[in-house]
């Protein structure tokens, strides 16, 4: 459902144990890399888990600015998915569920939320991304190509 390596959507029957061992990593890992989760016994189906260590992420490999025209009601695409977790992970929801790959008013709303956090007010907060706020918010890199 993500479009990233670093986390994994949780589905019905998983567990931390789980999790770890299909990725090859350690539950003590899974536990340091995820401090939001508090009972390692209490996961739900749609819970994301960093699965890598932040420090195994490629510097510097972030979706570069697509561009002013590319948020439009009318633009499918899955960077737009990854903004939206980017935007959740720095505490700027305003997704009724989880982002998806359409951009929506949740999107805009949410990323006008990132531009107040940056400082910005006005017209320069209107939700519509600009290369700087963008190039701040590290979007991960998706590799279409592969």
């Amino acid at each position: 459902m993500n479009a990233t390596s670093e986390f994994y959507v949780v589905r019905a029957g998983d567990s931390l144990a789980k999790i770890a061992a299909k990725f090859h990593v350690s539950l003590a890992q899974i536990k340091e890399w995820n401090p939001q989760i508090k009972n390692v016994n209490l996961i739900h189906p749609g819970d994301r888990v960093r699965v890598v260590a932040p420090s195994e992420e490629p510097d510097g490999e972030f979706e570069p600015f697509p561009g002013k025209d590319f948020f439009q009601s009318s633009v499918s695409s899955p960077i737009i998915e990854v903004m939206g977790w980017r935007l959740i992970e720095e505490g700027c929801s305003a997704y009724p569920d989880e982002p998806d790959l359409q951009w929506s008013e949740a999107d805009r709303r949410s990323y006008a939320k990132w531009q107040q956090k940056l400082g910005f007010s006005g017209s320069d907060a209107d939700g519509i991304p600009g290369r700087g706020s963008w190039e701040k918010l590290h979007v991960p890199a998706l590799h279409m190509s592969e």
